[in-house]
């Protein structure tokens, strides 16, 4: 340590030592004042902002950092991504590995030829120089061999992952109506559509990459510790380790914020684009109202949240690569040169009995070993960051797969802004819990038993609805907007959970539902007919084409066979068929399927009074039994029974007669 000892003796050096620690800790101060400032006058500007505060009550409180909660979730994703011992991942895990551990010989290999070719060439021997110069070319394929094995097993595990973690997902998301109560009764995840495809991919690219930008430096760090070992010495490689410790402590511990910001970061992203998204979804409705200006206004207040981040982001990584570069980089590099200069400058130095060339070989072929030791020291010191993003990441996928996982347990939890009544509040006080009542199958009946009907708000519609429907009873429910109709079908299709009291009725395929503005599916024209049935369902149901153009006949649709060019016929159909032709399509879907019970939900609204008396006298024929939401007079006379709400927590249920028929709905 004589070199170190005289260095902290120079007073030139030590003002300057002092001078790069105090920039270094004035650097990471100065950051983190900027970014509370900037996060203040963000939130002052936007304090009256409803999605803004919406979103901070939604915000995970807790701080996220590489600690036990991440490594418990990481172990819980590497189960997933990686299921057993003897799968592929693990293959190209070993692939990774070897062709890591061969990258490294190769680079000491490397090391000792350049040494020995530059000995060659200032010696002056021309035939050692020819044989090392063989022995560099004839590695150039094997080296080349492993570079690009390396990278195709990091290229396919990122792939792998992703397949096993998005396959995982998928099967869980759309199970059991997930999707629909993730985007419906449960507002915790915000933006699923970027957790599943974005945020997935992230986590996969992350993690194989710490992986393998972890793995080499560890193994070049056990190489070249014992190469340096053996020609050094001990004490070279142990301090080096000794800094590696104390420097990886103080690293980790300035990157904390990284993970907390990665989350945000992300947050912030997908508020963006689901913004977009629906702009997108609205922009005939926001082109009549001419809304362009306030649409503007709300897509530039959630970029200038993504931008203000984004640039707290930048600053605190311009300040963290200040530090990292100085103390994992050039600091590392001090630390080599300080280490390798002691075996030449110890008083009994044991390389004084070689000559001049000798001296300068090892202390070259020593001095490269050392630099590969500290930049591989550095590169751990670094993976902190690496690892500290990873849980950031770790954090997004994990938060998805316990959601979906409460979901399909039948557990939903819905946050809301102050003012508004929680839903835990009104549960308690009405003393209801979802999923607290009882489904009964059964065919040919539908039987509400004391069901209170309750939004998944806690809003109370109804205290106790009791009523019976038998196949052949036509039923038609009406009442005033937001009186419980939607809530009625969505409870009746399990889409709402149920909280308290009994429900008999028919399983889920003898059900059909067909709301007012009908889903066109991607595909043919015969996939709007069939859906959601694949022709291979369509076949071994031994329905054939021909069938399907009478259902078209029925629904005064044939004409569409021949303007789009044939049931193949692959269009946008959602911009092709107009409103009337969609609600018809719907129609004969419901022909096509045949259900016990079909709930109609102001389904023929754009339909012709004539061709809607033609369908619904069909459905009788063929034993539909209808639930018809309908403000149409006309419509009473296809159905026997009326089921009124009155918004105020009264209904009626009563057959219908002359009298009823006057007042309609």
């Amino acid at each position: 340590m004589s070199v170190f000892s005289k260095f902290l003796q120079n007073p030139l050096m030590r003002r300057n030592a002092i001078i790069l620690a105090s920039s270094m800790v004035f650097a990471y101060w100065s950051s983190l004042k900027i970014m509370n400032y900037r996060n203040k006058r963000l939130a002052h500007k936007q304090k009256n902002d409803h999605s803004v505060l919406f979103k901070k009550k939604q915000e995970k409180k807790d701080k996220i950092a590489v600690d036990r909660h991440f490594f418990k979730n990481l172990k819980r994703l590497l189960k997933i991504v990686i299921p057993n011992w003897f799968s592929a991942e693990t293959a190209y895990l070993l692939l990774v590995a070897v062709s890591l551990i061969a990258r490294t010989y190769a680079d000491v290999f490397m090391i000792m030829i350049g040494t020995s070719i530059e000995s060659t060439i200032i010696s002056g021997n021309l035939n050692g120089l020819i044989t090392h110069l063989a022995k560099y070319v004839s590695a150039m394929p094997f080296i080349s061999l492993v570079n690009n094995s390396l990278k195709y097993g990091i290229d396919e595990l990122k792939l792998r992952f992703r397949t096993r973690l998005t396959k995982y997902l998928y099967s869980k998301y759309l199970k059991n109506l997930t999707y629909y109560k993730m985007n419906n009764l449960d507002n915790r995840i915000a933006n699923a559509d970027q957790l599943l495809t974005q945020d997935v991919e992230r986590f996969c690219n992350s993690l194989t990459e710490l992986y393998s930008n972890l793995s080499k430096p560890i193994l070049d760090v056990g190489i070249y510790s014992v190469k340096l070992t053996a020609a050094i010495g001990a004490q070279g490689p142990a301090i080096m380790l000794f800094y590696l410790a104390i420097s990886g402590v103080f690293l980790t511990m300035l990157r904390k914020p990284v993970a907390n910001m990665t989350v945000k970061e992300q947050q912030n992203e997908g508020e963006f684009r689901h913004m977009n998204s629906r702009l997108i979804t609205n922009s005939e409705e926001v082109a009549f109202y001419q809304g362009h200006k306030r649409e503007e206004i709300n897509l530039m207040n959630s970029y200038n949240r993504l931008e203000t981040h984004l640039r707290n982001f930048i600053t605190f990584r311009f300040s963290m690569g200040f530090i990292d570069n100085i103390i994992a980089k050039y600091f590392a590099t001090f630390i080599g040169y300080n280490v390798v200069s002691m075996p030449f400058m110890k008083p009994n130095n044991p390389l004084a009995k070689f000559d001049h060339s000798q001296r300068l070989e090892s202390y070259y072929t020593s001095g490269r070993m050392l630099v590969k030791l500290a930049e591989a020291l550095g590169r751990i010191s670094l993976a902190g960051r690496e690892m500290t993003r990873l849980a950031g990441f770790t954090e997004r996928v994990t938060q998805i797969i316990n959601v979906i996982d409460d979901l399909n347990r039948g557990h939903y939890k819905r946050t809301m802004v102050k003012g508004e009544q929680s839903e835990e509040k009104n549960q308690e006080n009405l003393d209801l819990k979802p999923n607290s009542g009882k489904i009964i199958y059964q065919d040919n009946i539908i039987k509400f038993d004391k069901v209170p009907l309750v939004t998944p708000n806690g809003d109370l519609l109804i205290k106790e609805l009791s009523f019976e429907v038998k196949s052949g009873m036509n039923v038609l429910v009406c009442g005033p907007n937001g009186c419980g109709k939607s809530s009625l079908f969505r409870t009746l299709g399990e889409l709402w959970p149920l909280f308290g009291g009994s429900v008999i009725k028919p399983e889920k395929g003898k059900l059909f539902y067909i709301p007012q503005k009908p889903y066109m599916t991607i595909g043919t024209l015969r996939d709007q007919v069939i859906y959601p049935d694949t022709v291979d369902d369509m076949r071994h149901r031994n329905i054939t084409d021909k069938d399907l153009e009478k259902l078209l006949d029925i629904v005064k649709l044939s004409y569409l066979l021949e303007r789009e060019g044939g049931w193949n016929s692959i269009q946008d159909w959602i911009d092709v068929l107009s409103g009337g032709e969609k609600q018809r399509i719907a129609m004969a879907r419901l022909f096509y399927q045949r259900p016990q019970f079909a709930i109609l939900d102001e389904c023929t609204s754009a339909v012709s009074v004539d061709v809607e008396g033609n369908m619904y006298e069909y459905c009788k024929s063929v034993d539909i039994t209808l639930f018809t939401v309908s403000h149409r007079k006309s419509l009473w006379k296809y159905h026997d029974y009326y089921l009124r709400m009155d918004g105020r927590g009264n209904f009626e249920f009563q057959p219908i007669d002359k009298d009823t028929e006057e007042f309609g709905s």
